[in-house]
């Protein structure tokens, strides 16, 4: 026979037990969710381009989590923690340590090479994964920091591809461009393209006549648009941001300069962003570009265009790469197993990954730099951007020289 207490304890066990049964999920608690540190300039002189990457990362997340979370850890969702790097490499730093402070176990973003310099260095004090996400300075994986991963092509590789898709355009062509003129931003991402370029265009037949620099930001392009007109080049081939890429092709309109083959970008800023294209439709027609963008075939790609059509943000390389890139962290994470910083370093490292939107081999990882990665040729056609080359990416036919008048 029970005495009264033990009654209790009984009767109170069934009633605990019948009610775990009628909420079958009550025993189990839900998984942590992973913390992830989306780091973008999303105020000051890069505000456009670093909000077009959290909005792409931020998808990827939402996608992600709708299908389930990281498998791994039961269905875990992943929580983005919000970062403002004000386009300053100072902010960014500070945002890296708050960040740490707020318990993640990754970071991605930084759009500019000085913030993702910076950022990355911080990273790397506190174990923390850094996948940039644009960063093209190839200082960024050439310092030997293990947490650092680029998921974009780096301005080396980007140079050399532009170069060799210029020279098999041009010979194509009847080798009309003979002469360039360089027009580029003086900081670690212009003015290392440009050292690049003046190196290799006499190689492969080209003569450089200038090479233009200019700060960001910039505001008049007078000068510079007078410069070029004087030299006459058959090629402009500009690299710099948006904004600046934007008032150059404005102030090269109102001067009347006009290349005698064509505007030939390599990662120019505007020269593949559909707003310049539709906003500005006579300086923007025709002008090419070598830069980061998707592979307009895939199925994938297709479902992106529609969802970001659906939205109504514009389609940029910055809103690509930042989704693309979500998904090869969270494919680490869900590799690793666990949110321990130094098994999703691990798990980066070691990654293949091929289901992404962008014209890319599988991503894997050299050095912190994704051996996979390549950028493509675009060009500005009736206000669309459209591939151009490689052939097995184009959706349109290159347009070289572009038409008189």
């Amino acid at each position: 026979m029970t005495d009264p207490a033990s009654r209790r304890a009984l009767l109170g066990g069934f009633a605990a037990g019948a009610l775990m049964l009628a909420r079958p999920g009550a025993s189990r608690a839900q998984p942590a969710s992973v913390k992830l540190g989306l780091l973008h300039p999303v105020t000051g002189a890069f505000a456009y381009e670093g909000g077009q990457g959290r909005r792409g990362a931020q998808l990827a997340i939402e996608e992600i989590n709708a299908a389930g979370g990281i498998r791994s850890l039961g269905g875990a969702r992943i929580e983005p923690v919000l970062a403002d790097a004000q386009s300053s490499p100072d902010a960014a730093v500070a945002e890296v340590d708050r960040l740490d402070s707020a318990g993640v176990c990754a970071i991605q973003g930084g759009f500019a090479s000085n913030i993702g310099l910076a950022a990355t260095q911080q990273a790397a004090r506190h174990d923390l994964l850094f996948l940039c996400d644009v960063c093209v300075a190839d200082q960024i994986v050439q310092r030997g920091l293990t947490n650092t991963f680029r998921f974009g092509p780096g301005f080396g590789k980007v140079v050399q591809t532009g170069l060799t898709n210029l020279v098999a355009i041009n010979d194509a062509a009847g080798k009309p461009a003979k002469t360039v003129v360089i027009v580029h931003e003086d900081g670690a991402f212009g003015g290392g393209m440009a050292k690049l370029l003046a190196a290799q265009l006499p190689g492969l037949g080209f003569t450089v006549l200038d090479s233009l620099s200019h700060p960001t930001p910039q505001r008049d392009f007078t000068t510079i648009a007078l410069r070029v007109r004087k030299a006459a080049p058959d090629l402009i081939i500009p690299s710099n941001y948006k904004n600046e890429f934007i008032l150059m092709a404005r102030a090269f309109a109102q001067q009347h300069v006009r290349p005698k083959v064509a505007t030939y970008a390599i990662l120019g800023g505007a020269a593949s962003n559909p707003s310049f294209a539709q906003q500005y439709p006579a300086p923007a027609q025709y002008i090419m570009d070598c830069n980061n963008w998707y592979d307009p075939l895939k199925p994938l790609s297709q479902a992106f265009r529609k969802t970001v059509a659906a939205r109504g943000w514009d389609l940029t390389y910055e809103l690509m790469l930042n989704y693309a890139g979500a998904r090869v962290l969270a494919h680490a994470i869900e590799a690793a197993g666990s949110t321990d910083r130094a098994k999703v370093i691990a798990a980066m490292a070691a990654s293949s990954y091929s289901d992404t939107i962008m014209p890319y081999g599988p991503t894997h990882f050299v050095n912190g730099q994704n051996a996979g990665a390549q950028p493509i040729n675009t060009q500005i056609q009736n206000g669309q951007i459209t591939v151009v080359y490689p052939a097995q990416y184009a959706s349109a036919k290159v347009v070289y020289p572009r038409p008189a008048g």
